[in-house]
């Protein structure tokens, strides 16, 4: 693939009308935080709080939809020009959605992504909070409203979304002209990964959770592996019983789902019949605890399925799986996802032999989750590419895995390539690992790492990595806990 843009010229001409004509908009209709508008001195000591967003609005293609005022902080919601082919930058554009966390031009700056939608709420990732920086974050391509109208499928690939990051951070560096680090968790960090393949010259570091790494589309025992061993025997029994129980009572639970589904006005036209989703939720609920989950909720599994009402085993279900995932209204915000699972991301397909006979359709493949509308093709070479990179040239990348995330059974590996880069693994945890999880050691290690990546190291973590924590507090609404995990529509999706 390649890794330079063409035609920039062209498109800098096309889109400074557009951004032009958005800065204006937006900055005469923002909402300006009361404590800094008139003030002389930003947080952080910065010359002027208007010249921010001033320079910000000053870049070509950039507008703003509105800025939120939070303590601290300077919060902008922004709207960026991109092409829809960044091979061919003339042949159309689309907004894309992004975020700014502004603390200070003199502070180090995080690129975060989720690889889904962008929260339009004030928040951090671990690694800004450690470093005290800059955030921004960045909607996926193709993920509304940030999605080309009409739609080129065949544009949503890593290389594309890769290549949005590159013109979001030369656009902005020029502004946040310290030191930049990557992140973003599960199908962010996967995107945090890609984004340091093919643009390794960008940033000063990668750190990357519980990001999966399906190299062999049609090889997955790795999973199965690790269903047999994960968590206590007990709470794996828990779990398969309700699990069959859920496929032994398909009649009188589907009627329940098609009453819930005339209720909410759910349809069932891309999966092709209430039995498949209703399938495809309860195949999912195994996975779905664990990756949600902690041991020590095992507790509130019912302890013998068979004797469980129909209530019991269908509020277990949809707790856990959630009913709505696979119903029209439920997909259709992850069309993006699951379009890229069957193109190139790949994803699991596990055995799951507790469940007999039982089973009649087996773990669905993401086609089955896609509209026919959008053909798909699935490119064998792509994650192949990615870990082979990975081993051979990684430079200060970090992975954090959760012990018991199904998602880490395939992880990152590094090979004999891979310099000041590490992989870590946090005991019990979930899909909410984060480094603040691991055993004391690794996490000053980690966290040494992250500061010196970023250039902000205090001169005793430096002399002394054992010495390393965070620069700033944690705050309850910026900061997620470790194994915190940001559920909307609980199914496999990483």
């Amino acid at each position: 693939m390649r890794k330079s843009l063409t035609g920039v010229l062209s498109l800098a001409v096309l889109i400074g009308t557009v951004g032009a004509t958005g800065a204006s908009a937006g900055a005469a209709t923002a909402a300006e935080p009361a404590a800094t508008r008139s003030s002389g001195t930003a947080v952080g000591g910065e010359a002027s709080t208007e010249d921010v967003k001033d320079r910000i609005l000053a870049i070509p293609g950039m507008s703003l939809i509105e800025e939120k005022p939070y303590a601290g902080y300077r919060y902008f919601v922004l709207d960026y020009t991109q092409p829809v082919d960044h091979r061919r930058p003339s042949k159309g554009t689309f907004q894309q959605r992004l975020t700014l966390l502004h603390k200070d031009v003199s502070r180090p700056t995080v690129f975060f992504t989720s690889g889904y939608n962008v929260s339009t709420n004030p928040s951090r990732s671990e690694p800004t909070q450690i470093v005290d920086g800059n955030q921004v974050s960045l909607e996926y391509r193709f993920f509304t409203p940030s999605r080309p109208a009409p739609a080129d499928w065949s544009k949503l690939d890593i290389w594309q979304a890769a290549s949005d990051q590159h013109r979001v951070f030369t656009a902005l560096k020029k502004i946040y002209d310290r030191k930049w680090l990557a992140t973003g968790g599960s199908k962010g960090g996967m995107t945090a990964t890609y984004f340091e393949r093919f643009y390794p010259k960008d940033m000063d570091g990668v750190v990357a959770y519980v990001a999966p790494n399906d190299v062999n589309d049609k090889e997955d025992s790795a999973y199965d592996r690790f269903f047999r061993t994960v968590g206590t025997e007990e709470c794996r029994d828990k779990l398969a019983g309700v699990q069959r129980e859920a496929l032994i009572r398909r009649a009188p639970l589907q009627k329940k789902y098609k009453e819930q589904a005339a209720a909410n006005g759910w349809t069932f036209n891309t999966v092709g019949s209430l039995d498949r989703a209703y399938e495809a939720t309860v195949m999912d609920y195994v996975w779905a605890f664990w990756q949600y989950s902690l041991v020590a909720d095992c507790v509130d599994i019912p302890a013998d399925a068979k004797k469980a009402t129909d209530d019991d085993i269908w509020n277990s279900v949809d707790a856990i799986s959630g009913f709505s995932a696979y119903v029209d209204q439920g997909l259709e915000r992850y069309t993006p996802y699951y379009y890229q699972a069957g193109t190139q991301l790949g994803s699991p397909d596990i055995k799951q032999p507790w469940l007999g006979k039982l089973s009649r359709y087996g773990y669905q493949p993401p086609r089955t989750f896609v509209p026919r509308s959008i053909p798909m093709t699935f490119d064998r070479g792509a994650m192949r590419d990615i870990d082979r990179w990975v081993k051979r040239n990684a430079r200060r990348m970090m992975y954090v895995n959760g012990e018991n995330d199904p998602w880490s059974a395939e992880p990152f590996r590094l090979g004999r390539g891979a310099r000041d880069s590490a992989v870590y693994t946090v005991p019990g945890g979930n899909h909410g690992a984060k480094v603040s999880g691991l055993p004391e050691a690794q996490r000053a290690k980690a966290t040494a790492d992250i500061l010196r990546w970023a250039g902000v190291a205090p001169a005793a973590v430096e002399d002394d990595p054992a010495k390393a924590k965070p620069l700033a507090k944690f705050d309850t609404r910026l900061d997620q806990r470790n194994g915190e995990v940001e559920r909307d529509g609980a199914t496999l999706r990483p």
